[in-house]
C-alpha cells in the first residue's frame, strides 16, 4: 500500500503548524514536564547505581541486586521519554534532579521510596495530560513505565519493611 501522497503529508503537516494556540501551549507545558520526568529518571539511575554498591549487610544483599536491575530498567525509561519529548518537538535534558547519598542503608532506600513515589505522581498526571492531547499511545509508553515504577516502590518499601505508602 502507498504512503501518503505528498499533498496529504503537506496537509498534515499545516495541521500541525495551525493548532489552537491552548493546544500548542499543552504540548510545550507537556514537553516541560516529560523534561522534569526524564531529570527524574537520570537521578535514580545514578542513585540506584551508587546504592546497589555501597549497601553493606545481609539484610540489604538482595536489594542490592535488585537496585541493579531498577538501574537498567530506569535507562529504558529515560530512553522511552526521550524518544517522546523528540516526538513533541522538545530537546531532552542533560541535567539529573540532585542524587541524595545518604549514610545509611535504611536513609538510602527512604531516598529511593520518596523518589518513586514522586516519579509514580509525575506519571499519572502525564498520562492524564497525553490523553488530553489525543496522544494515546504515548500515553501507553508512560502506562507501561508507570507500572514499572510502582513495582520498584513495592520493592523498596517491602526492604525497608512497611507498606507502600498511599499515592
Amino acid at each position: 500500500m502507498p504512503g501518503p501522497s505528498v499533498e496529504q503529508e503537506k496537509s498534515s503537516s499545516q495541521a500541525r503548524s495551525n493548532q489552537p494556540a491552548d493546544n500548542v501551549r499543552a504540548r510545550e507545558e507537556l514537553v516541560k514536564a516529560l523534561n522534569d520526568d526524564l531529570a527524574r529518571e537520570y537521578q535514580a539511575i545514578i542513585a540506584y547505581v551508587i546504592y546497589s554498591q555501597v549497601l553493606r549487610g545481609a539484610q540489604y544483599m538482595s536489594i542490592a541486586k535488585e537496585l541493579e536491575v531498577h538501574a537498567a530498567e530506569e535507562l529504558s525509561h529515560a530512553l522511552t521519554i526521550a524518544k517522546q519529548i523528540d516526538y513533541l518537538g522538545g530537546t531532552p535534558t542533560n541535567e539529573p534532579a540532585p542524587v541524595a547519598v545518604p549514610e545509611s542503608a535504611e536513609a538510602m532506600l527512604r531516598a529511593d521510596l520518596e523518589n518513586e513515589v514522586a516519579t509514580i505522581r509525575g506519571y499519572r498526571a502525564r498520562v492524564l495530560q497525553c490523553e488530553a492531547l489525543q496522544e494515546f499511545a504515548m500515553a501507553e509508553e508512560i502506562r507501561e513505565i508507570l507500572r514499572q515504577e510502582q513495582e520498584h516502590a513495592i520493592d523498596l518499601a517491602t526492604a525497608l519493611g512497611e507498606d507502600v505508602p498511599q499515592i
